[in-house]
């Protein structure tokens, strides 16, 4: 009888503490490759939201950099309004190369173009843009006409239609946008030049017309000159621009930073704990289990079995049930991820980032090589001094 076969016998033989080894191994993978996938998930999307926006500086009406940043990264639609001279006021603050207005809209509320109730818009001036622009000319070769846009992953033409229908009036989408994670997901990019054609036909074929104030705008991107520090570039717009509020892009979603760094300590502590807790729960249950088990040990003894047989037997038996717990653990994780991704994004209000196959597979081997490993070293003491006992001894007691 080989190692795999002696194990897999004493697993069957004792299914409650086989039961109980495999439950402590899915706590530790689960835990570990949740909150793998829930804290890196969020860094990449905060991450890709910022080079995604593509300025080192964001320009948006005073005391709503909250709303701006929550319509930005969780899709919260909001509509904000500042005067349009703020971009040339902007524009004439030393260090500032280049600025571009957008104006932040949304679409009726269960419009029938995205997987969401309402969908964010952000209208943009060509002639002056250079976060947007840029990804179409490399994308599809040319810039947004009237009445074109392109949205991100979760935008789509509506089954059997060819164009989408906003406010009575059709856009025709171009592209999509790699996903990000984050609001920009669910939004769609116009030139302000068809936002404020779609405005106009509203008037007289949309339930609710669409309204932009003339005049107006919602933000203005700023992008910076060689050698220009962001920070105080921002200040200087703040002293000489009234009614503002600069954003450097290091400081955008400031909040939501702090909100993870508050939760990955959180739950860097909880996950120590229940390693903590499994490991030593572990111990005991092989520690009784090899109490148990003394005669037969004895009997193996007695019959040839060497320590280093007696020792890896019970090592491999840990391992099976650190394997099975671990995979059981991992396949609950990745499959609760997947299926109530914007469930949990909505309970922590954080964006994640689903990793690709490849990222996914090495936090997969990362969570069960924890169990396996935790879980051996927990089996290591009771296996070892089991091993080492007198036959005679053992058979006796």
């Amino acid at each position: 009888m080989n190692l795999i076969q002696l194990a897999r016998r004493n697993i069957a033989g004792n299914a409650f503490r086989s039961w109980v080894v495999a439950l402590c191994a899915l706590l530790v993978a689960s835990f570990a490759l949740g909150t793998t996938l829930i804290l890196r998930g969020a860094e990449n999307s905060l991450q890709l939201a910022i080079q995604r926006l593509g300025a080192d500086i964001v320009v948006v009406p005073e005391g709503t950099e909250t709303q701006v940043e929550s319509a930005l990264l969780m899709g919260t639609t909001t509509r904000v309004w500042m005067p349009e001279e703020v971009q040339a006021q902007v524009a004439a603050v030393p260090g500032v190369a280049a600025v571009s207005p957008q104006i932040y809209l949304s679409t009726l509320v269960d419009a029938a173009c995205c997987s969401v109730s309402d969908m964010f818009l952000v209208a943009y001036e060509p002639e002056t843009d250079f976060t947007i622009e840029p990804w179409l000319i490399k994308t599809i070769g040319q810039g947004l006409s009237l009445g074109e846009v392109v949205g991100g992953t979760y935008v789509f033409v509506p089954e059997g239609e060819q164009n989408i229908q906003l406010y009575g009036y059709f856009v025709t989408l171009k592209a999509n946008m790699e996903p990000t994670g984050t609001a920009l997901d669910q939004s769609m990019f116009l030139t302000l030049e068809t936002a404020r054609d779609m405005a106009r036909i509203s008037q007289t074929m949309a339930v609710k017309p669409l309204e932009i104030p003339e005049g107006e705008i919602s933000s203005v991107m700023v992008r910076l000159e060689p050698g220009s520090d962001p920070e105080e570039t921002a200040l200087e717009i703040m002293h000489q621009v009234p009614g503002v509020t600069p954003i450097a892009s290091s400081n955008l979603f400031r909040a939501y930073r702090q909100q993870m760094s508050s939760l990955r300590t959180a739950v860097l502590a909880m996950m120590g704990l229940t390693l903590a807790l499994s490991v030593a729960m572990i111990a005991l249950v092989f520690t009784m289990a090899a109490n148990e088990r003394r005669r037969e040990l004895g009997v193996l003894r007695a019959m040839g079995a060497t320590r280093n047989f007696v020792f890896r037997s019970l090592l491999t038996e840990a391992s099976l049930l650190a394997l099975a717990g671990g995979l059981a653990g991992i396949g609950l994780v990745v499959l609760a991820t997947y299926l109530f991704r914007n469930l949990i994004m909505h309970t922590l209000d954080l964006p994640i980032l689903l990793p690709s196959a490849g990222s996914l597979f090495i936090q997969v081997a990362a969570g069960k090589a924890l169990a396996l490993v935790s879980i051996t070293l927990a089996a290591m003491l009771p296996a070892y001094r089991i091993s080492h006992m007198d036959p005679a001894n053992a058979m006796r007691e």
